[in-house]
């Protein structure tokens, strides 16, 4: 039996693009061979990624000007590269003035990386209230190099509903867990990335969208592999990319433009955001502690009223474990939140989300 996966991380894939992925496991376009076992400069996967790159451009409506990479080390390996590409100065330690809007633990981890290659500056933080809000976000200095947000905050449930005032400075965004579940307009960002395992496919394999004028200005002391123009160069090619990861990634964007594309998908997800939200409204057990104009439509963290920690503690552990046993795994929260959390990313089905309700309507009792 086919569970309903609720995980931030690697998540739930379309059922259809799993089957899909089964049935050309050992021939793969007829070529008789699988995709992992392709060479990636070989004639047989050159149409593979390079369809992966087309649909994501009609899917995202990616300008011209933009280039699209697909690289390694996840969300996490861009905390360094942003800086690096952008801010690094002619030596390690010397860079330009950035700003950061820390939203979140991702956020917060970003920082943290960009302050060893540039003179960071944190504009605004919503850690005084444990991050369930989006704080008030000043316009950005003229001599910033660049302007840096997470557009939604996996772990504590919140998304941007305004982006900030940026003017000529580029604005940069981790949009790992939202990328492709409502329209962006990629013109209004300098970069989108986004580690793939949400919404776009399997881990392995990270998306950057980076604008032209971005390109070509970093210092030569950095890492070949950690610059933006070597993988440009290179059409994503300079060396061994995740081969298979992209090939998942081609059949979800076909799985979401067979649907109707990003305006259908969204939709779909306003629809089952909806519900799961109108439930905690009115529920006497479980409830969000994000503010609701900056609730998440991805991720829904809720919280049991309880007010003794112990009973609470132990109510939350039973409520995750039978869950599961009902065929609803990974409502636990983040280790560092607690709590219960739902991912309800676009390959979620509107039953999954029915599902969770009515299982913590009779957990409610």
């Amino acid at each position: 039996m086919r569970v309903y996966n609720f995980s931030p991380g690697p998540s739930a894939l379309p059922l259809p693009v799993l089957e899909k992925a089964a049935s050309e496991m050992t021939n793969a376009n007829g070529t008789g061979q699988s995709v992992m076992e392709m060479s990636h400069r070989s004639k047989d996967y050159k149409p593979i990624i390079e369809k992966t790159e087309s649909v994501l451009r009609e899917l995202m409506n990616i300008p011209a000007n933009y280039k699209v990479l697909f690289l390694q080390g996840g969300a996490s390996l861009q905390f360094s590269m942003i800086p690096l590409n952008l801010a690094a100065g002619d030596m390690p330690g010397k860079g330009k003035k950035t700003a950061y809007i820390d939203t979140g633990i991702w956020s917060d981890k970003a920082i943290k990386e960009g302050k060893k290659y540039a003179a960071v500056e944190v504009r605004a933080s919503s850690k005084d209230k444990a991050y369930t809000y989006i704080p008030d976000a000043p316009a950005a200095a003229a001599d910033d190099a660049y302007y840096h947000i997470t557009l939604n905050n996996t772990i504590v449930g919140t998304k941007w509903d305004k982006l900030p005032d940026t003017g000529s400075v580029p604005l940069i965004t981790d949009a790992s867990s939202n990328i492709l579940s409502e329209n962006i307009d990629v013109s209004k960002f300098g970069i989108i990335y986004a580690g793939a395992q949400k919404n776009l496919g399997p881990a392995g394999v990270t998306i950057v969208i980076i604008r032209d004028d971005l390109i070509g200005n970093t210092p030569d002391w950095v890492p070949i592999t950690l610059r933006y123009d070597t993988h440009a160069g290179e059409a994503s090619m300079y060396n061994t990319p995740p081969c298979y990861s992209i090939y998942m990634v081609g059949l979800v964007l076909d799985w979401v433009k067979g649907l109707g594309g990003v305006d259908a998908i969204a939709k779909l997800n306003m629809e089952k955001a909806g519900l799961f939200y109108d439930y905690l409204e009115n529920s006497k057990m479980f409830y969000s502690p994000v503010e609701k104009r900056f609730r998440s439509l991805m991720n829904i963290p809720f919280i049991m009223t309880e007010q003794d920690e112990a009973k609470k503690t132990e109510l939350e552990s039973r409520f995750v474990k039978e869950a599961a046993a009902a065929g609803l795994i990974n409502l636990a929260g983040h280790r560092l939140v607690g709590g219960m959390r739902a991912s309800i990313y676009n390959a979620m089905p509107i039953e999954g989300v029915k599902a969770l309700i009515n299982f913590m309507k009779k957990f409610e009792g």
